[in-house]
């Protein structure tokens, strides 16, 4: 991947379905040198969640989510969906993947990669299936802060040049650590100029910058171009003495 290179987190929920003719294929994944160590992980996950009461604990599963540990068991023949559109929630339901255009997923899968706890990092355009597994999820003797940074991030520093523009939250940056990314805070500006940092609201901010960043399809290079194109958008990415801040306020409405 050259140019600009996003980050995204992935998401506990997951849209189910998908193309039942194209299953889980490792071998077409982005980052192909990590096959085996997705391998490691999907052997983990379904040793872990062929038992209700190992899954209960390893996967943190409650009455109403414990049947999803049936995800993890038909990994290898479950139907697919792109990363982008297999994963729900309030930082991906503002991308309307499933209904967006073709240049706008392509510039997705060009530019957008997801750290998923099962697979690894995988690009937006990956077909993957369904899953249950977190970033702090038990697997036995296979621990995840253990298993996948050094390979990811291994993974990732061959495959990307230019800006990387880190939207991970912190368990997943930790699975793979980029060190020269920019990560972006998503603050709200009130009275008096106070900044404060957002919770709950900063996967709405970050799932909007990437929707309008996908149907823009800006050739961004560095921090300067993309604050001109946020510039350009009604879109505030400000340098702070902290680092970088996106102001969620600009990002309501987004602007195309």
């Amino acid at each position: 991947m050259t140019g600009l290179t996003v980050l995204l987190p992935p998401s506990e929920t997951k849209r189910e379905g998908g193309d039942p003719t194209r299953t889980l294929d490792l071998g077409a994944l982005s980052f192909p040198e990590l096959a085996d160590e997705r391998a490691a992980v999907i052997t983990a996950a379904r040793s872990v969640s062929s038992e209700e009461s190992t899954a209960r604990t390893a996967l943190k599963l409650g009455p109403r989510s414990i049947a999803e540990r049936f995800r993890n068991l038909a990994l290898d023949g479950a139907p697919t969906l792109p990363a982008i559109e297999r994963y729900t929630g309030v930082l991906y339901d503002p991308l309307e993947a499933a209904s967006a255009d073709q240049a706008t997923t392509r510039w997705w899968a060009d530019h957008v990669v997801v750290q998923s706890a099962m697979f690894g990092p995988v690009g937006a355009g990956d077909r993957i299936p369904a899953y249950r597994l977190s970033h702090d999820s038990r697997l036995g003797a296979l621990r995840l802060a253990k298993h996948w940074p050094d390979a990811a991030a291994r993974a990732l520093a061959t495959r990307s040049s230019g800006l990387v523009l880190d939207l991970r939250s912190e368990g997943y940056r930790a699975l793979g650590p980029v060190s020269d990314a920019v990560v972006l805070r998503v603050v709200s500006i009130g009275a008096g100029g106070r900044r404060t940092a957002l919770n709950h609201w900063n996967k709405t901010a970050k799932g909007r910058l990437v929707s309008l960043l996908g149907r823009s399809a800006p050739d961004v290079a560095d921090m300067d171009d993309l604050v001109a194109w946020a510039e350009e958008h009604g879109v505030a990415v400000e340098r702070t003495a902290d680092g970088w801040d996106l102001v969620a306020e600009s990002l309501e409405p987004v602007r195309a």
